[in-house]
């Protein structure tokens, strides 16, 4: 296996690798609270320094999890980049300023790091923008983006005052869905905005994926590992994906330092072809 690492991470990440840990059904009873909070702080301590999350997941119950995950940090560790979502029909002014506090509660702390627009709603962005930059403002947030924005939308929101102070777009990208490398991510490239893919792994598909799993046979990691590391490649990319258990998360993180050949790329492409025209962008 190559050791050789990824392109460094976009700089408000502040060092943490371009690899987190994700919570969309965490807290929510598919395994057992004590697991799910083994399986963050593992990734924690594995150099996974990103979580992410979001007020929608479990009605709150991903944050709770979480908040308790970041009590039972040993003393002196490093604290996670957090990563949290504000609803569409909450992005008012005032409803910004609610939701926010609600997400800040739940997590237990005094600042989240990177607070995201879920996708877009009725709300004029000028007013969700204008809620975020007041946020960053009064030190309770320290960087804002968007969710599920397809280029026409990133687009009108460079036309809006203060928003060119997006730092990220997080989208659905992975092996099996490739569409927004026709121009949603050159688009964000050359504007400064870091993509991060959630569902890096498909709806766990990629995870039996013979191919993959041949290409990781190569370099004695799994083939999850591999769409990880594919994903990343760019160094634009940070993936989240989920795991509620410790041993899932040992899984993933041995992408971190996985680079794929030329002959590993070609064979993905030939199985997964990228785009060749524009695609309307995936969501779940």
């Amino acid at each position: 296996m190559s050791t050789t690492p990824h392109s460094p991470a976009p700089g408000f990440l502040e060092g943490r690798a371009p690899l987190g840990l994700g919570s969309w059904h965490l807290g929510q009873g598919r395994r057992d609270w004590d697991t799910e909070i083994d399986a963050l702080l593992t990734g924690l301590q594995l150099g996974l320094g990103v979580i992410d999350t979001a007020e929608m997941y479990g009605d709150g119950l991903s944050e709770e999890l979480i908040g308790d995950a970041l009590r039972r940090l040993p003393a002196g560790g490093a604290r996670p980049f957090l990563v949290s979502k504000v609803l569409p029909h909450n992005a008012s002014r005032r409803g910004v300023e609610r939701a926010f506090e609600a997400s800040r509660q739940r997590l237990g702390v005094d600042c989240i790091d990177l607070y995201l627009l879920h996708w877009r709603g009725g709300t004029p962005l000028a007013e969700t923008v204008a809620a975020f930059e007041a946020l960053k403002a009064e030190g309770r947030i320290r960087h804002w983006g968007v969710s599920n924005f397809d280029t026409d939308d990133m687009q009108e929101l460079w036309r809006v005052p203060g928003g060119r102070n997006c730092v990220v777009n997080q989208v659905l990208y992975n092996v099996h869905s490739r569409g927004i490398e026709f121009d949603l991510l050159p688009w964000c490239r050359e504007h400064g905005v870091a993509v991060m893919a959630y569902c890096p792994l498909g709806h766990r598909e990629l995870v039996d994926d013979p191919l993959l799993a041949e290409i990781g046979d190569k370099h004695g990691v799994s083939g999850t590992a591999v769409a990880l590391a594919w994903a990343m490649r760019s160094g634009q990319v940070i993936a989240i994906p989920e795991s509620g258990s410790a041993a899932h998360v040992r899984a993933n993180a041995v992408a971190l330092p996985l680079v794929l050949d030329a002959e590993d790329l070609a064979a993905i492409d030939a199985a997964s072809p990228p785009p060749r025209r524009k695609q309307p962008l995936d969501i779940l």
